[in-house]
C-alpha cells in the first residue's frame, strides 16, 4: 500500500553524509520537517545546507544508537556504508516505536522509497515496486517523465492551488461534507475559473471562485 506520510513538524534523522543521504534531504527538505544530518563527514551539498539552516548537521562517527534516544525522532533513515551499523539502526528504532528505513535494505525497513515524478510539490506521481527493485522503479519513471508532463499542466496546478484555498474557507461556511464537495465541484467545472487560468489571470480566478463559495446555498 503507498501512502504519502505526513511530516509537516516531525523530526527526521537521516544517519550519512554521501549522495544518497543527499537524496533523502532533497525529498524531505520541501515537506515542513525538522531534518537533522548524523555523520563523520559530508558532502558539499549537504554542508551547504547546514550553513543555510536548512538542515541540522551534527558531525560525530555513528557507532551505537544512543542519538535515538538523545533525539527522539519520528523517522530516521540509514544511509552509510556499514551494513551492520545500519541494521542495528533500524532494529533499535523499531523497538523504540521509530520509522526506520535502511538505503541498503528496504526488506527490514518500515516502508519502500518509490520512485517520484514531481511536479511542483503539488502533484506527485509514484513508480512502485514494492522494494523488489529500486533500479527498475527509476527506469520506467525516467521513461514516463515526458509523458506525464505532456499530460499534467499548468492549469492543472493552478487549480489544485484554487481548489485547497477554498477548501479550507468552505470548512468554515459550509456546514455538510456533502455540500462541500458539490461547492468544489463546481469551481473546479467552472468554465470562466477555467478561462481566467488559462489566459493567465489566475488572481481573478481565486476571486472568482471565492465568489462561488460565498454564493454557496
Amino acid at each position: 500500500m503507498i501512502v504519502d506520510l505526513n511530516l509537516k513538524g516531525k523530526k527526521i534523522i537521516i544517519v550519512g553524509g554521501g549522495n544518497e543521504a543527499q537524496k533523502r534531504i532533497n525529498s524531505l527538505i520541501k515537506q515542513g520537517c525538522s531534518i537533522i544530518v548524523i555523520s563523520d563527514s559530508v558532502n558539499s551539498q549537504i554542508s551547504k545546507l547546514s550553513k543555510a539552516q536548512k538542515i541540522t548537521l551534527k558531525k560525530q562517527k555513528i557507532s551505537d544508537t544512543k542519538f535515538l534516544s538523545e533525539f527522539k525522532p519520528n523517522l530516521v533513515i540509514t544511509t552509510t556504508n556499514d551494513k551492520k551499523i545500519n541494521q542495528k539502526i533500524i532494529n533499535d528504532a523499531k523497538k523504540k516505536k521509530i520509522i526506520a528505513y535502511s538505503s541498503d535494505n528496504p526488506e527490514d525497513s518500515d516502508f519502500s522509497n518509490p520512485a517520484i515524478i514531481d511536479f511542483e510539490n503539488i502533484i506527485q506521481i509514484a513508480i512502485f515496486t514494492g522494494g523488489k527493485s529500486p533500479a527498475m522503479s527509476k527506469k520506467i519513471k525516467d521513461r514516463s517523465e515526458k509523458l506525464f508532463k505532456k499530460i499534467i499542466t499548468q492549469e492543472d496546478i493552478a487549480q489544485i492551488k484554487i481548489q485547497k484555498m477554498v477548501r479550507e474557507m468552505a470548512k468554515e461556511t459550509i456546514s455538510t461534507q456533502e455540500q462541500r464537495k458539490e461547492c468544489l465541484h463546481s469551481i473546479m467545472s467552472d468554465n470562466e475559473i477555467d478561462q481566467l487560468i488559462k489566459d493567465g489571470q489566475v488572481k481573478k480566478a481565486e476571486r472568482r471562485a471565492i465568489t462561488i463559495l460565498r454564493n454557496w446555498k
